[in-house]
Parts: C-alpha cells; structure tokens; sequence
C-alpha cells in the first residue's frame, strides 16, 4: 500500500481530486475551540487538512503523520510553498503512533481510519493521544459517493480479469455506522454530518485523472501496457456516454463524525 500512494503522490493534488481539499475546509471547521494549541493529523497524505488547520489556528502546532514519503514530500513543499510554519510532517503508520498518550487537544484523520482491518481498535489508539475531554474528528465517503462511475469502472475490470476494488470505506459509510464506530472506540458526544463536494468533470479524461492518481490506480496497474491502453480507451467511451452539457457528474458525499475522549 505504501508503494500505491508514494505513486500517486505526484498527482494527488491533481484539480480532477479536488473533494479532498473541499472537504479540509469543511473537516478544519469541526475544531472551534479557542483553546486547541495541538492538533494531530492522522494519514496526512499531501496535507490538506493538517494546512487548513494551521492556517486557521495560526497559535496551534499541527502534527501531521502518514507511512507515505512521497506524500509527506508533497505536503512539506506545500508547507514551504504556503509558508506555514505552525505544522510539522512526520513518516509513522497509523498504525503505530509513537506520540505521546493525552498530547493533544484534539485528532483528525480523513478518509484514513477504513484502511485499517481493526478499525474500532485503531480509532482507540488515535484516541489516546488525545488529552481527556478532547476532540476526535473523522470523514469517510458516504455509501452513493462515485456512483455510477465506479460501479462501471468495476464491471469493465472484471471483464479483465481484475478483481473489483475492495472500497473498505463502504464498511462505515452511513451515519449509523459511523456513530457506532465511535461509540465502541469510546468517544462521547458523539454527532454525524453529510456533506456533497461533488463536481461536474469536464469530460471523461477527468474520471481517468482521478482514477490514475489515487487507490484505483493499483486495480489498473495489474493490466499489462497493451491491456490498459484498451482498457482506458474503452471504458472512457463509457464514461463519456454520460456527459451532459454541464459535464460528468463526480458524487462525493462525505460523512464527517465528531466525537469526544472521556473527561474523566
């Protein structure tokens, strides 16, 4: 998986992708305390979502971490870029954060906690580096998000012979499941929002940049050069069957769930 999003990496931030930085504008809102001086970002990617904080709690550090180099090289040119200097990138998996417990005012992770096979037990462990009475904020996709493009992305693969995407992100993609994630991980004041930050491609070669610069691209990587050069001409002629005279529609419904780390 490490090898996935280091490839990626590059064309992450790519304008095709743009619900990822829509929806950090979004998830930064959730954290409104006056009093949060650090904030830990978990699976940080490029680092949308660890900027928008830092740029909107200039008092605040942010620690954002993720297992990808390639990802945190983005993410630190973007800092530079921006000059953000309230924010800090760190190389650790998710899985094993080697921060201190109660550190922090409060943790995010975006579209990062159904990577995990255990995901109430990782959402524990993100939890602890929260101080008690502290914020814990996720996003998932929500269950209609990419439809129908992927599901016909999906059928054209299978005449391929290349299994269809696992979408874990489905495992917690309504608000029931959502809440109930939290509630076992034991996080308290529990609540749930959707939002939809999808957008009109311009045409199909846009569904192709976002399908080339994220996790799909390790479904289409298993074609040979020849297979995947039919492969995409194939299923864009597909895709382009659905363009209206705004463009192809991109849903991205998005499930933000916020809750609290136990006072006591």
């Amino acid at each position: 998986m490490i090898e996935t999003f280091n490839t990626v990496s590059t064309g992450y931030d790519n304008r095709a992708l743009r619900f990822f930085s829509e929806s950090a504008k979004c998830m930064a809102a959730y954290l409104d305390a006056p009093d949060i001086r650090r904030v830990l970002d978990v699976a940080t990617g490029t680092g949308n979502l660890a900027l928008e904080i830092a740029r909107n709690f200039p008092g605040a550090r942010v620690t954002g971490i993720d297992f990808s180099p390639g990802m945190l090289a983005r993410a630190r040119a973007k800092a530079e870029a921006d000059n953000i200097r309230n924010v800090e990138f760190l190389e650790m998996d998710m899985h094993e954060i080697t921060l201190p417990d109660g550190h922090f005012d409060a943790a995010v992770c975006a579209f990062g906690v159904f990577f995990a096979e255990d995901m109430v037990m990782q959402l524990r462990h993100i939890a602890d580096k929260v101080r008690p009475g502290g914020k814990v904020v996720i996003c998932c996709f929500y269950e209609d998000s990419f439809q129908p493009l992927v599901e016909i992305f999906s059928k054209r693969l299978e005449q391929y012979g290349v299994e269809r995407p696992s979408l874990r992100w489905k495992l917690i993609a309504t608000e029931p499941k959502c809440r109930a994630l939290l509630r076992d991980a034991g996080l308290e004041e529990i609540g749930v929002e959707r939002n939809n930050h999808g957008y009109y491609l311009k045409d199909a070669a846009g569904w192709w940049d976002v399908i080339w610069n994220a996790g799909f691209r390790s479904q289409v990587s298993q074609l040979s050069t020849d297979y995947l050069k039919k492969f995409k001409e194939e299923h864009l002629r597909e895709i382009e069957a659905l363009r209206t005279k705004e463009g192809i529609w991109l849903n991205v419904n998005v499930l933000y769930t916020s809750g609290n780390r136990p006072a006591r």
